[in-house]
């Protein structure tokens, strides 16, 4: 059974792969974790687009705070790993202890379809997780100089026996949606779910903790 938002909260861990530039994430300078700022990530946690961001160096995570259907409040440590070759040293600490992964390419850039399945391979090897979600999404939808259809997103997706779906960071469209989803899987896959409560900050220090994330994702705004 479940527990009270009011009594616990539970923390995911949530991987954004691919390659650079796909538009999984851009990372702005600013002083605390909880306000770096993201394209896809930005536009699920903050509700806006920069088009002229850098790309992310080393790691780097947002957090969002979520409420699934039971009411309990979970925080989703959303991770995006660099796609640089010179930061793959990082990549083993990164992917463990994770409970999802979202792989991410451009529709409008046919090389980071083809190397999916490099990252696939890579997060097999440095995973410790058997019961990782696992979720493919092609972003940059708004582009019209499109080179992967979305039969043939379906079609990969399927070979891996994975969930598929489209979406634009700059237009919002399908983002909200990705990231429920991703939510609610979790909720829905026990072993994962007692996995996040086995490491839940407990009492008085997990409802301070809430409180000033919640006081946090109130305060932040888009590009403040």
């Amino acid at each position: 059974m479940h527990r009270n938002g009011n009594e616990l909260l539970i923390n995911f861990k949530l991987l954004l792969i691919g390659d650079s530039g796909v538009g999984k994430s851009r990372l702005v300078p600013i002083s605390y974790d909880f306000f770096n700022f993201y394209s896809l990530l930005m536009r699920y946690t903050n509700d806006c687009f920069e088009s002229q961001l850098s790309a992310t160096i080393g790691v780097d995570f947002k957090v969002k705070l979520a409420t699934v259907p039971d009411g309990t409040k979970i925080k989703l440590s959303i991770w995006d790993t660099a796609g640089q070759e010179r930061f793959r040293t990082l990549t083993p600490n990164v992917y463990r202890g994770s409970h999802a992964a979202v792989f991410v390419f451009d529709v409008s850039n046919r090389e980071s379809f083809d190397h999916l399945s490099s990252w696939m391979e890579e997060l097999k090897t440095y995973s410790d997780n058997p019961n990782m979600i696992k979720l493919l999404v092609g972003n940059k939808i708004d582009n019209i100089s499109r080179e992967i259809s979305r039969e043939e997103g379906l079609r990969f997706a399927r070979l891996y026996s994975m969930p598929y779906a489209e979406t634009s960071a700059k237009t919002s469209e399908g983002v909200n949606q990705l990231f429920s989803d991703v939510v609610t899987r979790i909720y829905n896959h026990s072993e994962l779910w007692n996995q996040g409560k086995k490491r839940a900050i407990n009492n008085s220090s997990s409802r301070a903790h809430l409180t000033e994330l919640e006081d946090k994702q109130t305060r932040s705004g888009c590009c403040s």
